[in-house]
């Protein structure tokens, strides 16, 4: 998730102050793809932690007044030695334009970085209660836990294991204190990587290998550091530095014998200073927000009326399908063309997809047997569980957040990576810029709703297999393993364009080329008899095409070799991981895509029907489900999830009961029918 890094050199190091300074610059753009919402430093100065945080990405922050002139002094020579961590932020908790929720976090004598989630924060604010909280953040409770074990003599590598044992979900840490000469550093989950340079001299540190590997190469310090030396700290561990001669020294804290040998307490405390940011121009963030809220009544009985009409639809007699799904026919006995042109999932099994994986293995370079496609969903959550937890593989897990991840996704994501201790590289796109796009496209819908422009409030999504193989050539993995669920095809997105998906395969970039001709076509025309289109989200939605459709997928995916049983992986997620569910809506499913409901509102209103009916009716057709209880499912889920379209709007800045108004108001496909 968030990126964190930083150094601690030595004046006799031979690293001149000019690249301390390059190299920090660098740290801080290297980290930002992992967030770009705040960011933040601490520098020793003087025998003083300067504290600095503003709520921009770190490209603005380097350029910053404050910036330059705490690290002329970090670098400047007079000191034996340079120390700083920073910090490039993804909002989880506590919104950024309030700066005391920005990182890094100072408490107690300590200052924190934090990437993950503790997803059990409210249960040990409970516990700490007697404790003052000065900001939203779940990083405040590391130095209040720390401290709690400090204040009881207890050693530091007990602290940390006590934190550990305390804290659920995904955890990296990088702490100073005022009261030590050392750099501590601890993870349960493997995101963290560290270099030292063969004088001990210079200590380097960041999220992911990949980040001091391009720092080597773009600064030209192969003469200091090799990239083999890089390496990882294992989950549940604990590593300190010393300021005085960088030596390193590594605790395992899953069974406690480890004992950090080299911490030094300091004669007199060091003190904290905050540096001050000042600006006028504050980006205003809703998206932490799920406040209660009366629905309309005028909504709530136009919902119902057309509930009434959707129940009177001439629907396949063996599946759900309704007559206004696009381009259905029924034949004699009301069976439609999509059940009798239907090709069952016939799974391949688990020792095919062991024989399959097994040649990129063979020829593999780097650490992890895969990468895998992680979206915080039921099924890329349960994929993740069974390659490490049955399989025994090392899976490095990936995500590409375009901020429309919603933070239960996000809590969940923390869940399944901290238990299982697999490392997550989270790809963050520029977030503001990305909902700004979103906005722009959702306003020009509503200028002139059309079901087939649907499928471009989502464009913004579709870089992640242009992210899935930048990673996976980044981190020498040969396997990549996607979850895609063979039930969940929703080709009639696709379909109200007057284009087609192919039969086989899962996704909707198995189509032909005639197809996405078609679909180019319409898109087309909708661009130009509705010029609001036209605008600056367009090379966003240029750049998803081209990642969607025309780079290679050459992927695995885990669903053609095992079957997906709906009860087996809620089991798992629910029990086994303490999964989040939302309390909008009984299903597990697209709970952490901030789209889905407001789309799916729209296919409901319009169509008569959602992608709920196309999924329960593929477990129909595979035999999962009875027609009465996938029927009796899809009411339910079909329901409005007025919480989470609240929720969308508000993010993206746009009125809601306006835009609920104008979709009530929009002629519906079954409106044309009677």
């Amino acid at each position: 998730m968030c990126g964190i890094f930083g150094v601690v050199a030595s004046n006799n190091g031979g690293i001149k102050p000019k690249q301390l300074l390059a190299i920090t610059q660098k740290l801080f753009l290297l980290s930002e793809s992992r967030g770009k919402e705040a960011s933040g430093f601490a520098a020793i100065v003087d025998n003083e932690i300067k504290i600095f945080k503003m709520p921009f990405a770190a490209d603005r922050m380097i350029k910053s007044k404050e910036y330059h002139s705490v690290f002329n002094r970090v670098f400047d020579g007079t000191d034996p030695y340079q120390v700083f961590i920073g910090h490039s932020r993804l909002v989880t908790d506590g919104y950024e334009h309030e700066n005391r929720n920005n990182q890094p976090v100072t408490k107690n004598g300590m200052a924190v970085i934090h990437n993950g989630i503790i997803v059990n924060k409210d249960k040990l604010w409970e516990k700490y209660r007697n404790i003052e909280r000065e900001s939203d953040l779940d990083s405040e409770l590391i130095p209040v836990i720390l401290n709690n074990e400090l204040a009881q003599t207890h050693p530091e590598e007990k602290a940390f294991q006590k934190l550990f044992s305390e804290i659920y979900g995904m955890t990296n840490i990088a702490l100073l204190s005022t009261k030590h000469d050392n750099l501590f550093l601890a993870t349960n989950n493997g995101s963290i990587y560290y270099l030292p340079d063969a004088l001990q001299s210079l200590f380097l540190f960041a999220s992911e290998r990949f980040i001091l590997e391009e720092l080597i190469h773009c600064l030209r310090l192969e003469d200091h550091f090799s990239s083999g030396w890089i390496k990882q700290l294992e989950p549940i561990s604990l590593l300190s530095v010393s300021f005085t001669d960088q030596s390193i020294s590594l605790s395992d804290l899953k069974d406690g014998n480890g004992q950090i040998k080299n911490i030094q307490v300091r004669k007199q405390d060091r003190g904290i200073q905050e540096l001050e940011y000042r600006t006028n121009q504050i980006f205003i963030n809703t998206s932490l927000e799920h406040k209660e809220f009366i629905v309309p009544p005028e909504f709530m009985d136009e919902y119902e009326k057309r509930r009434e009409r959707i129940g009177a639809l001439k629907r396949c007699m063996k599946c759900l399908l309704p007559e206004t799904f696009p381009l259905i026919r029924f034949d004699d006995d009301g069976v439609c063309n999509v059940c009798t042109e239907y090709l069952s999932n016939k799974t391949k099994g688990e020792k095919v997809f062991l024989q399959d994986l097994q040649p990129y293995l063979d020829s593999q370079k780097g650490d992890y047997d895969c990468l895998v496609a992680f979206s915080g969903g039921r099924d890329s959550s349960y994929m993740l569980y069974y390659l490490k937890e049955r399989l025994g593989l090392k899976p490095l897990a990936y995500s590409y957040d375009w901020g429309m991840l919603t933070d239960l996704a996000r809590r969940n994501q923390a869940r399944i990576c901290g238990k299982l201790g697999i490392e997550h590289i989270l790809v963050s796109a520029d977030i503001r810029k990305k909902r700004k796009n979103i906005q722009l496209n959702v306003s020009a819908w509503l200028k002139k709703p059309s079901l087939g422009a649907v499928p471009l409030f989502m464009a913004g999504d579709k870089q992640y297999f242009y992210f899935a193989n930048l990673i996976k050539k980044q981190n020498d993995i040969n396997a990549v393993v996607m979850g895609e669920n063979l039930l969940e095809k929703t080709g009639f997105k696709i379909g109200f364009s007057g284009a087609s998906q192919e039969k086989s395969g899962s996704m909707a970039y198995h189509m032909s080329t005639s197809n996405k001709l078609r679909m180019l076509y319409y898109y087309g025309q909708q661009y130009a008899t509705n010029l609001a289109y036209i605008n600056e989200s367009l090379p966003d939605t240029i750049s998803a095409y081209l990642s969607y459709y025309s780079i290679p997928h050459h992927y695995i995916n885990f669903y053609d070799y095992i079957p997906w049983k709906e009860d087996e992986v809620e089991d798992v997620l629910l029990n086994f991981f303490d999964w989040e569910t939302d309390p909008g809506t009984e299903t597990t499913w697209r709970i952490g895509d901030g789209t889905a409901a407001f789309y799916n509102y729209i296919y409901y209103m319009l169509a008569g029907f959602t992608e709920n009916d196309t999924f329960r009716s593929n477990q129909i057709r595979e035999g999962d489900l009875s027609r009465d209880k996938a029927m009796e499912r899809s009411i339910i889920e079909n329901q409005p999830r007025w919480d989470s379209l609240k929720w969308y709007c508000d993010t993206i800045q746009i009125d809601f009961e306006k835009a609920i108004s104008i979709i009530n108001r929009t002629k519906a496909l079954y409106d044309k029918i009677r």
